[in-house]
């Protein structure tokens, strides 16, 4: 089977996608062939060369980087099917597409349209449930409208914060709603806690709002809970699952715990500091309520209609107990010390297994699409 990896991107996760990608590669199993694709911080993508990757299969530290040759530059011919990337002319013959590409412009939607615009297989979420689950207020809107439960929050526009009237009236009734300080605040649209941060005061909460703001054109501000925080990987096909396919099947592995020692879990302590979190799975709680979680994160998947893979995001209130949905990533990280994989792992499907698995899932999922009515 010939397995296209595309990684990069134009994301502020561009460099998370290098390490998720490079040990992605080292799980293909070799009988495969693997054809590497990586796209610039200005969206730019190039072949990349055999060299490269037999590089990242020798070395377990090895990193994926970019070689930007024009003669090397991709092009892309809709409605090709496995010859739809080409490259001088010259086609790549693809059978299925690995796109590991995190936050924007790769778990947003676009990439996602464009391979089915291209008809190739890929994994991970459809077109659409890709981009409804980077929205976060979209996807809280959901879940709530099925009755799951989610921090409060409220959602400010960038036509709101040019406003100054509307503004001030805007974090006025923010305050009165979400209630005492601290608050969170993060951009809608974007991954890994880029531009995400904690307010202590309305003068940390217009620098934190501003911060968001470069990231983009929707603000969430959230009641702060004093929570532990709870993760639950999931794979499968939510919205066929035939019952005698464990391929497409909706799976939910054992639930883990992160245990930030940074103020909270933020992007230096995801990816930077090795000593930024503690992961214990299985988390530290009943059986009881490890299965309630696993429920809650199997519903959350459903309702948005996900697919592949995705790792759903839970706060426990430590003074209530309550359980909240946080959020929902549908191309997690796979790191060394990515959460996703190893709670995987911790249920007894191995990182090779688990690479297969959603490879084949992708594989299944566009077949049963090839089978629908375009035209009469």
């Amino acid at each position: 089977m010939n397995i296209c990896v595309i990684y990069g991107g134009k994301s502020g996760e561009h460099e998370i996608s290098l390490l998720s990608a490079s040990s992605i590669i080292r799980g293909i199993d070799n009988k495969n062939k693997v054809i590497l694709i990586g796209i610039t911080k200005e969206g730019k993508w190039y072949l990349q060369s055999e060299e490269e990757y037999q590089r990242i299969c020798k070395d377990k530290k090895a990193i994926l980087t970019i070689t930007q040759d024009e003669k090397k530059a991709v092009s892309i011919i809709p409605g090709a099917e496995v010859k739809s990337f080409s490259v001088d002319g010259k086609a790549l013959e693809i059978d299925v597409v690995f796109p590991v590409l995190h936050g924007t412009y790769g778990e947003d939607g676009t990439i996602q349209g464009l391979l089915d615009m291209a008809d190739l297989p890929y994994v991970g979420c459809t077109t659409l449930s890709s981009a409804i689950t980077m929205d976060k207020e979209k996807t809280k809107m959901l879940w709530q409208s099925v009755g799951l439960p989610v921090v409060p929050y409220v959602c400010l526009k960038r036509y709101v914060m040019n406003d100054s009237v509307l503004y001030d009236a805007f974090i006025e009734a923010a305050e009165k709603e979400l209630g005492d300080y601290p608050l969170f605040v993060k951009p809608c649209c974007a991954g890994s806690s880029n531009g995400a941060s904690k307010a202590k005061n309305r003068k940390e909460l217009s620098f934190a709002i501003m911060e968001a703001f470069q990231w983009d054109d929707k603000v969430l501000i959230e009641k702060a809970i004093n929570a532990r925080e709870i993760e639950c990987s999931v794979t499968g096909n939510s919205v066929t699952f035939p019952a005698d396919s464990e391929i497409e099947d909706v799976v939910a592995y054992i639930p883990g715990e992160i245990i930030p020692s940074h103020t909270f879990y933020d992007f230096d302590a995801k990816y930077n500091d090795p000593d930024g979190a503690a992961l214990q799975i299985p988390a530290n709680l009943t059986e009881n309520d490890l299965e309630k979680i696993r429920k809650t994160a199997c519903a959350a998947y459903k309702v948005l209609d996900a697919t592949g893979l995705s790792r759903v995001d839970f706060f426990i209130d430590k003074d209530t107990k309550a359980v909240y949905l946080n959020e929902i990533n549908t191309m997690p990280g796979f790191t060394s010390i990515s959460m996703f994989p190893k709670m995987c792992d911790a249920a007894g499907l191995e990182f090779k297994e688990l690479i297969n698995l959603l490879l084949n899932e992708a594989i299944e999922r566009y077949n049963s699409k090839k089978s629908l009515c375009t035209s009469r």
